[in-house]
């Protein structure tokens, strides 16, 4: 019995997009492997690709369309589903206008084919799109307008750091391919610091751990640039490189040292340390993206932005603050941006789809996302979906957001599926290959969507095969060595387009080329407090956390049983045992949850794994109100409240 190694990528929302080797035998599946050859996935993989294979051979996969009839949704052909679709997306359209359909894509699957999804319901209407982005919307928002472009030097430049703080960043469970990288910057000299106020496994990578009160990373950031100004460690060209330097040390100075360490809760001592860190270099600030999912993230990131520029970390190698890294920028898009009729605010979904008049949405169609599971204030989410008209959901996997669909269409999963990939964590670029064929009732979305342009007449969309569309998005990559040839060869090609510094030429790509320095504190946030209750514990702030286990709401193994776990110091809960069922309330909503303790943590801050089911009453986003966040319409998850209560 033979086995085959076939190499592909990992297409999930995830920052590492790593290398897969298949082994398949007899046309199936058997075991999954890290690709050797790519630099950064280093011929290992994360506990929940390396499980992959649970769920694409699991029970939830989906594998002939589905059909609601009778208020059950049923098995049909291809043909059943599709006819029924094509005749309300016209009947909608000619009756109510294109912005009453309303196309909803996030990041479930990051190939960049995704986006002919998008081209679809431009020509069809143009129709309704969301706008925002819950994931990165603050952190991204700040850096174009701090820097001009929020992009990242190459991983790589890491080695040559002398410090490097993880900000709010866990790369053991969320970006575990960094961790790698880390270790050996430190077997060159670098330490790591880390800034969190919740304990994790990356603190034991860490020389030195700071953990600041939840939401005052400001503070935090401020402390230290006062320390820098009162120290005399600002770059002596920072007036050139650098716009309203004035006003943010005006900004710095409001507070000693040691009022803004009170404010973050840190000691002073830690402080200094930390400017020491930045004043001697290079220093690199890696960014999470948990802070910036706050009602002030935005100020947040543009604070650590304006660390790096004022200490004259900003250009040198081993320096720079690194947020995101473009995916998207070797790729030729598939077509002209076209301004829809209306959006949808993604953070603020169930408020402005029940508020979309003139026409109403009457068709949801959702792409590579389950906004039930992901999105805040899920209970109102579900609501607005159940009351719409006509939902179509396209995914592998029967979702929350799927069991509410009049029509779902299973298409393949990331072992079957043929795409471009990009990644937010490094700079390689790669093809997805299928490893074994689709089930004969799944389709691949681009093909999908051909057949639904043929049915609905639209001659302009682009019926050329997949290899063809692949090529087509490399162009702009052409001579350059990173042709499909070269992908298909090397397994993996860094883009020609990024440069190993990113501000290489000495300054950034603002329109005058300075950084633009925050100048204003943000206001403080509004925040809910639940009301007290008799046996309930002081108010806690809620962290929904990444897990080894789960890729947002797709878990490997078991998942997480009959309930969510909550894990508190065990003096925030007095009189609450480890184990016991309890009940976690905010002032939104309420879930019960099984209790762990955890003395290591902070005594204000209880943590739930994210990616819970909301049908299973699993889910953080029940708790969660939906507020956007001060830049780039993300979502102010971290900004929440809650009480412990027994069950």
């Amino acid at each position: 019995m033979s086995t085959d190694s076939v190499r592909t990528a990992c297409s999930r929302d995830c920052p590492d997009a790593c290398g897969i080797v298949a082994e398949v035998r007899d046309g199936r599946v058997v075991a999954l492997r890290g690709d050797p050859e790519h630099p950064v996935t280093r011929g290992f993989l994360c506990f929940r690709t390396s499980r992959f294979l649970e769920t694409h051979y699991g029970p939830e996969r989906l594998q002939q369309p589905l059909i609601r009839r009778n208020g059950r949704l049923e098995p049909a052909s291809w043909d059943e589903a599709l006819d029924l679709v094509v005749e309300r997306l016209l009947a909608i359209r000619a009756e109510s206008g294109p912005a009453a359909i309303f196309h909803y894509r996030s990041g479930g699957s990051l190939g960049i084919l995704k986006h002919l999804t998008d081209l679809f319901f431009d020509q069809f209407g143009p129709c309704t799109t969301k706008v925002g982005d819950i994931c990165s919307g603050a952190g991204e928002a700040a850096q174009k307008q701090d820097f001009g472009v929020s992009d990242s030097n190459d991983l790589f430049d890491l080695l040559h750091a002398r410090h490097i703080v993880l900000w709010g960043k866990n790369p053991v469970v969320s970006s575990v391919h960094l961790v790698p990288v880390l270790k050996d910057a430190q077997q060159r000299g670098a330490e790591v610091v880390l800034i969190d106020p919740v304990h994790h496994r990356s603190a034991a990578l860490a020389a030195q751990v700071v953990r600041p009160a939840p939401g005052r990373d400001f503070e935090l950031a401020m402390a230290i640039a006062r320390a820098l100004f009162d120290g005399g460690h600002i770059d002596a060209n920072a007036d050139r490189f650098c716009d309203h330097l004035p006003e943010f040390r005006t900004l710095a100075e409001r507070h000693d040292v040691a009022g803004w360490a009170a404010l973050a809760d840190v000691p002073v001592a830690a402080v200094e340390d930390l400017a020491r860190r930045f004043a001697e270099g290079p220093t690199a600030i890696l960014v999470g993206w948990g802070m910036q999912r706050r009602q002030r993230g935005g100020a947040i990131v543009r604070a650590l932005d304006a660390l790096s520029a004022i200490s004259g970390n900003l250009f040198r190698p081993g320096g720079g603050v690194s947020f995101y890294f473009q995916r998207r920028k070797p790729f030729r898009p598939f077509g002209p941006v076209v301004a829809p009729p209306r959006t949808i605010r993604e953070p603020l979904f169930a408020e402005d789809l029940a508020a979309a008049q003139d026409p109403p949405v009457r068709c949801l169609w959702v792409t590579a996302g389950n906004p039930v599971a992901m999105l805040p204030d899920a209970a109102n989410v579900a609501r607005a979906i159940e009351r719409t008209e006509f939902v179509v959901v396209v995914d592998c996997l029967m979702t929350d957001t799927a069991r509410r669909a009049h029509v779902v269409l299973p298409i393949a999963t990331l072992l079957e599926d043929s795409d471009l990939l990009g990644a937010y964590g490094h700079h390689w670029i790669a093809e997805s290959r299928p490893a074994v064929p689709m089930p004969p009732g799944v389709r691949h979305e681009v093909q999908l969507f051909q057949d639904l342009a043929r049915r609905t007449g639209l001659a302009d969309y682009p019926q050329q095969p997949i290899d063809h569309l692949k090529r087509q998005a490399l162009g702009n990559l052409a001579g350059q060595g990173a042709d499909l040839e070269q992908l298909r060869k090397h397994g993996s090609v860094r883009s020609p387009l990024a440069d190993p510094l990113l501000f290489r030429q000495g300054h950034v790509l603002t329109p005058n080329g300075k950084v633009q320095l925050l100048a204003a504190a943000p206001p403080e946030p509004d925040i809910e407090v639940p009301p007290a209750a008799a046996n309930a514990s002081a108010p806690l702030w809620l962290f929904s956390n990444s897990t080894e286990k789960s890729q947002a709401s797709v878990w490997s193994g078991r998942g997480l049983g009959e309930r969510a776990w909550i894990a508190v110091h065990p003096d925030a809960v007095p009189g609450l045992a480890d184990g016991a069922h309890v009940r976690v309330r905010s002032a939104l909503g309420e879930v019960e949850a099984t209790l762990r303790h955890d003395a290591s943590q902070r005594i204000d801050v209880a943590i739930v794994p994210k990616g819970g089911h909301f049908d299973r009453g699993q889910s953080a986003n029940a708790l969660i109100r939906a507020r956007a966040t001060d830049l780039g319409l993300g979502a102010a998850y971290l900004d929440c409240l809650v009480r412990i209560l027994p069950a």
